[in-house]
């Protein structure tokens, strides 16, 4: 198997699975399709069993035939149907209960000590937490005081899984950090962002750092600006409701965007230890200027998607603007897109502008890191009649065709000095013969094994919304732009180019 060396201690790791939220949407659409992969790759250790914890009245054979049509739905290239399905499913065992029960958490506990005769888990336990953000603090106090969170044996472990968002603001991610500090050691607890289990995501340390072509060329000498972009062209997708009290800057600019932007940016880690990396990482989120209200104004754009089309296979797809969503008010302010121009405070990156946008109804679905070099002197070319000198540039592809590709000038076949730029290709589905596996399926078998690298640690949560709530704040004093003031199917709001360029001078101070 392709990570069996990675991963080769995950054996020693056996324990239940606890998932809260076991009956949602992303229980059916990524982490049972994970973990049912991970199955298959023999990648889960032999003592190990699901316990789904929900309030609806379902039995064990109920919710297994519900899982595997979520699989047929949601992961139809794996096989729902035989002898494997069979005997992952016999290792789901379903416990109902509300989620503020303290009864129903007493009811888990016996449950799972019975569990532990036949599976042998060893009293390891970890504690998914798949709910919406609202059910955190009911499931954290019933976990504390039915004592779950600490092990009944020496020797064992218990740990706690949670997702996105870590937070409404620096406030409410103050509260949860906590209310998680309360309960559980911070070396229990991994906060989940799947963007860290994207294979090209984690080449990023690779490429910056075991490549000596590139590590000396990473700072304020050589680079002349760096975009990050992050962009969707779904809609809200039937989630107007939520994405109304979000926005575009809190559901993946605060986590996805500032985490890849760390990656870019940080100092070589002492060693490759979850604290080491995480470390390296709080200390750019710190060094990121914070603006004043005047200079919200001058370095963010936001927009909202109106009217428009949307590439559908061969055809364009005409789609509603944002305000003619489901759940959507007819005259929210909600920014479907967001740009920033980001400088960091250190000496590698002094005087080097971070572009980061992300936005929904894009052109294009991609997440891509933008290295721009500085330009080569132009004495030597500056006189040519044909083609024009272009500056280096470093592209990473987070998603799709994932890979990286480095810009470089070269002369054109024939008798004259044409320049142009060609490009140095690498892809990830050429170069390897192996699968890129989903970013679920990485981190799951990381917290089995303890391996807090590829999670966000208490001060990193805070750092990054120390950094976007003040900007949150100047938006909701601030005169908001005319919306919807992009087409579904563009690129985003004309100001976002003009950001790159000039500032943005958009709104005027209240």
């Amino acid at each position: 198997m392709p990570y069996r060396s990675v991963f080769a201690d995950v054996a020693k790791n056996p324990c239940a699975f606890v998932l809260f939220g076991a009956t949602g949407d992303l229980t059916r659409r990524k982490i049972v399709p994970a973990l049912f992969d991970l199955s298959l790759q023999k990648l889960l250790p032999e003592g190990f069993v699901i316990v789904p914890f929900a309030r609806r009245d379902k039995d064990d054979a109920t919710y297994r035939s519900d899982l595997q049509a979520a699989l047929r739905e949601f992961a139809p290239h794996l096989p729902a149907d035989g002898p494997e399905w069979e005997e992952f499913a016999r290792h789901i065992t379903y416990v109902r209960s509300e989620l503020n029960d303290l009864q129903g958490y007493d009811h888990l506990k016996k449950r799972l000590a019975e569990l532990d005769k036949e599976y042998h888990f060893q009293g390891n336990c970890i504690f998914y937490l798949a709910t919406p953000p609202e059910n955190f603090d009911e499931i954290i106090t019933c976990l504390g005081q039915s004592g779950l969170n600490k092990p009944d044996r020496a020797g064992a472990w218990r740990r706690i899984i949670v997702e996105k968002p870590f937070g409404y603001d620096l406030e409410s991610a103050r509260r949860l950090n906590t209310d998680l500090g309360k309960v559980f050691d911070e070396s229990q607890i991994f906060r989940i962002d799947h963007y860290l289990g994207k294979e090209t995501v984690q080449n990023i340390l690779v490429l910056r750092f075991a490549n000596s072509i590139f590590e000396p060329l990473f700072n304020k000498n050589y680079i002349d600006r760096i975009e990050i972009t992050v962009a969707e062209t779904l809609g809200v997708e039937g989630r107007g409701n939520y994405f109304e009290r979000s926005g575009i800057t809190r559901d993946i600019v605060q986590n996805h965007a500032l985490q890849v932007l760390t990656l870019v940016a940080m100092e070589p880690p002492m060693t490759l230890s979850a604290d080491a990396i995480r470390d390296e990482k709080v200390k750019v989120l710190q060094s990121i200027r914070r603006f004043t209200p005047q200079e919200v104004a001058r370095h963010t754009v936001r927009g909202q998607y109106g009217a428009g089309s949307i590439a559908s296979g061969e055809n364009e797809e005409a789609v509603p603007g944002y305000r003619e969503e489901a759940g959507v008010d007819p005259r929210s302010e909600t920014e479907t897109f967001a740009a920033f121009r980001f400088s960091i405070d250190n000496w590698r990156w002094a005087g080097v502008p971070f572009y980061v946008q992300a936005g929904k109804r894009m052109p294009k679905r991609l997440t891509e890191v933008h290295v721009y070099f500085k330009p080569a002197p132009e004495v030597l070319f500056a006189r040519l009649s044909y083609g024009q000198l272009q500056p280096n540039k470093l592209s990473l592809r987070i998603q799709p065709d994932e890979g990286a590709s480095l810009q470089i000038s070269s002369k054109t076949p024939g008798p004259e000095m044409h320049i142009q730029p060609v490009e140095m290709n690498f892809k990830y589905g050429s170069a390897f013969d192996v699968p890129i596996r989903d970013a679920y399926e990485r981190l799951i078998v990381d917290a089995i094994r303890g391996d807090a690298s590829l999670f966000a640690r208490n001060d990193e949560v805070e750092a990054a919304w120390s950094l976007i709530t003040p900007i949150l704040e100047a938006w909701r004093d601030y005169s908001c732009p005319i919306f919807p003031n992009y087409a579904a199917g563009s690129w985003g709001p004309e100001d976002a180019r003009d950001l790159t360029c000039r500032g943005y001078v958009g709104y005027s101070a209240p």
